[in-house]
């Protein structure tokens, strides 16, 4: 898996990049079901994007592993969620989970670390562990769009993601959040009803608040710092940097 993984020449993954530039949605996501089938699983930590991209797999390929990273400290209204679409889409979900539980993070690096250190708690709590749970798996699937934040904005559908080197798939990139919204009314998909209470982006509790006005999607989390990821989409190519595409390349 790993030779597969490895073994792809960039000039393939542009190519496939041009190609799915143009795709749907569901046309990315059999291409990853086809090509990786148990080697592929999906990242969702179920906002509206990834309800879209589950929806959309049920269709193609309903035993698609997913994984969600529960830290410990979601909203009850995320909690009530995950198990609405698990039960209506027959998901198979993995519960991923941090190997300390809070009382011993505590105990190891002082009480609310999210307050004191948050980079160093969204390491210990998401991801170091997600990077455990893609072991065996050749490819992953996110919810990345690039209209969620700046940092976003040049998001690949397709690319080999540095941090897990592994095949990373974005297949609702181009999308915007009116498409997402309309795609979920259409199907009479369940969503966060903190949606509805002025949370645009939805976290864990404690780095997530209510925002006014228009703006970025992802203004609410971690609001009172410059922090706008919590690692998992970091790629080494710079400082709080997303792996970018140049988007005029990726068109020819």
């Amino acid at each position: 898996m790993e030779e597969r993984l490895t073994s792809i020449p960039e000039i393939e993954i542009a190519a496939l990049q041009r190609r799915f530039e143009e795709a749907y949605p569901q046309d990315v996501l059999r291409w990853a079901t086809e090509t990786y089938g148990q080697g592929l699983a999906v990242v969702t930590s179920f906002g509206p994007t990834g309800i879209v991209t589950l929806h959309m797999l049920s269709e193609i390929a309903p035993d698609t592993p997913v994984l969600t990273l529960d830290t410990g400290l979601l909203f009850p209204e995320t909690y009530a969620l995950m198990d609405e679409i698990e039960g209506r889409l027959g998901l198979n979900l993995i519960r991923v989970k941090p190997e300390l539980t809070l009382n011993e993070q505590a105990t190891q690096h002082g009480s609310a670390l999210w307050e004191s250190n948050p980079d160093l708690c969204c390491n210990l709590r998401k991801t170091v562990p997600l990077g455990k749970a893609l072991d065996g798996y050749a490819a992953w699937i996110s919810g990345l769009r690039r209209d969620q934040s700046s940092q976003r904005a040049s998001t690949p559908i397709i690319a080999l993601q540095a941090k897990y080197n592994r095949i990373k798939l974005n297949p609702l990139a181009n999308w915007t959040e009116e498409m997402v919204w309309t795609y979920i009314r259409a199907y009479d998909l369940p969503y966060n009803s903190l949606h509805d209470q002025g949370y645009p982006s939805i976290g864990c509790l404690t780095c997530t608040r209510t925002t006014e006005g228009d703006g970025y999607s992802r203004n609410g989390r971690w609001s009172n710092s410059g922090k706008t990821e919590c690692g998992i989409h970091l790629d080494p190519v710079g400082p709080g940097e997303i792996t970018p595409i140049d988007l005029a390349s990726a068109a020819r």
